[in-house]
């Protein structure tokens, strides 16, 4: 699943990225494309407290894609 929150300031991407992760299936992966620099903070920070593991790849100046991926409970 792919999240574009470019061109929005915080705390709109954070807020998304939350949304989305509640409603992403167990082992699936969410992409959040952002170029707003504050949330390379807040998007993880939300996503570990949920389980998550995150992954930050920078794409552009300034341009980042988050991906987080729901850990799979045993």
């Amino acid at each position: 699943m792919r999240l574009d929150v470019r061109g929005e300031i915080c705390p709109y991407p954070m807020l998304k990225a939350v949304e989305a992760m509640k409603r992403l299936p167990e082992g699936e992966v969410l992409e959040v494309i952002t170029d707003h620099a504050p949330a390379l903070e807040s998007i993880p920070t939300q996503a570990r407290r949920r389980g998550f593991s995150v992954k930050i790849e920078q794409t552009g100046n300034p341009e980042w894609v988050i991906t987080l991926t729901r850990e799979v409970s045993s």
